[in-house]
């Protein structure tokens, strides 16, 4: 559907567009299907795929990726699942709310690694409250298949799962390869395959650009398109504008779901030199009544502004939630952290009673100040 969608956009705009692999032939010319396309400008937005990681048994039947997870024939009872990003905990919401038996593991001590560390805990627990099996600190070692044609994990600290499927989140590579750009002399990076890229999107040849996943910034869908649309005025406006990464509102589609913006606490104490935290965890009001999920839907909302004396005082440069509506209070807190909110704006602004969202404007206690000393502590 969505692919239709974005067709009859195309269509709509009359671009003239192409199914097939392409291959960059020079710095002015793109190769489809045998056919030989040339432009001023070539913009490299092939995004990027699913990995799994190297170990025995990657290759066996039912073990997937986030790609062909959508497209199983029918609910798995038993789903493990490896990674600890938003694309693992996504799934594993998505499976657990469906009835599946969830196994989720990943290496760190908590999931969401580059998150705040507050909202990292917080769905930890929340999640295991809902009946999902988390098993952190654990890293895969092998799969293979039982008499029964049942999948079994075994993990390096000696211990086995048997599942129905086995689904690999361990991150995703830029689609970069066997495009031609290589040996037009486009810079990618050693490791990781993604196109090396200036702050406005121009690759090292002056006439060929890239966005999106495959240059592996910010990987978000409507990061890209702000990428594209920076773009398209420092091409073809005049106007030279570069991608604005700062306060951007993401989300995650937990069970309960997480939305944020701006810096997690450790990266504002770095960055300012000291901020303070605010932080409120509560019920909501409709779990008050006898749902049976009060601790599973529990609240976690959380502010953190610059301190008194530091350049910026009194602004709010990170906001983070864990709860219902998350998402959607975020995209409203985005604009005021866009505008330079400071924490007397929110303050000062009345709350919708009876709402989680009013929250944001009643947090006068501040639970505690870190510093960038108490960052290079930990």
């Amino acid at each position: 559907r969505l692919n239709g969608v974005y067709k009859k956009l195309l269509n709509d705009a009359g671009v003239t567009h192409y199914e097939g692999y392409a291959k960059v032939i020079d710095p002015h010319t793109v190769e489809v299907n045998g056919q030989k396309i040339t432009a001023k400008y070539i913009c490299v937005a092939s995004g990027s795929r699913a990995v799994k990681i190297p170990i025995p048994g990657n290759d066996l039947p039912n073990v997937v990726t986030s790609d062909e997870a959508l497209t199983l024939e029918k609910r798995p009872e038993k789903i493990v699942i490896i990674g600890g990003g938003y694309i693992a905990v996504e799934f594993a919401c998505y499976f657990h709310g469906y009835g599946s038996e969830v196994h989720l593991i990943f290496r760190a001590p908590d999931p969401l690694r580059g998150f705040d560390e507050d909202l990292r805990k917080h769905l930890h627990t929340l999640m295991q409250k809902r009946g999902i099996h988390v098993h952190a600190g654990v890293s895969p070692e092998s799969i293979s298949e039982n008499a029964d044609k049942k999948l079994v994990l075994k993990t390096k600290d000696g211990n086995e799962i048997t599942s129905d499927v086995i689904m690999f989140a361990t991150g995703r590579k830029p689609n970069s390869d066997k495009m031609g750009l290589e040996e037009v002399g486009v810079k990618l990076d050693e490791k990781s395959g993604k196109v090396l890229v200036d702050e406005y999107s121009k690759t090292n040849i002056d006439s060929i650009y890239a966005l999106g996943d495959v240059t592996d910034r910010m990987n978000l869908t409507p990061v890209a398109l702000m990428e594209g649309v920076s773009l398209a005025k420092t091409l073809f406006l005049g106007e030279a504008t570069k991608p604005d990464y700062d306060n951007v509102p993401s989300a995650i589609f937990s069970q309960p779901p997480i939305g944020t913006c701006g810096l997690t606490e450790e990266q504002a104490a770095t960055k300012y030199g000291s901020v303070d935290v605010y932080i409120e965890k509560f019920k909501p009001l409709k779990h008050t009544m006898p749902t049976g999920r009060a601790e599973q839907e529990q609240v976690l909302m959380k502010l953190i502004v610059v301190s008194d004396g530091q350049t910026g005082a009194g602004r709010v440069v990170g906001a983070h939630m864990c709860g219902a509506d998350s998402a959607e209070m975020m995209q409203g807190i985005a604009i005021a952290m866009k505008a330079g909110a400071l924490k007397s704006h929110f303050d000062s602004t009345v709350g919708i009673h009876p709402t989680s969202a009013e929250e944001w404007c009643t947090m006068r206690t501040k639970a505690r100040t870190t510093t960038a000393a108490d960052v290079n502590k930990s």
